[in-house]
């Protein structure tokens, strides 16, 4: 890939616009959770799921669903 076609992806004006993870699935996925367990929002429960980063400190932001 070229500078510039880099440049365009990281712009969000590529043909392509998927940069990995798809926002809308996850974002799906977080409120169905959200709503099966009744978190509130303000809680640190709800902070800890919306919030987290699994990829950069491991932590599981949705631990009841295993």
């Amino acid at each position: 890939m070229d500078e510039l076609e880099r440049i365009k992806q990281l712009a969000g004006i590529d043909k392509e616009p998927s940069m990995g993870e798809n926002l809308s699935l996850t974002g799906t996925k977080k409120a169905q959770y959200q709503r099966k367990h009744n978190i509130q929002p303000g809680t640190d429960e709800w902070f800890k799921l919306w919030f987290a980063r699994p990829k950069l400190t491991g932590e599981n932001p949705m631990p009841k669903n295993k």
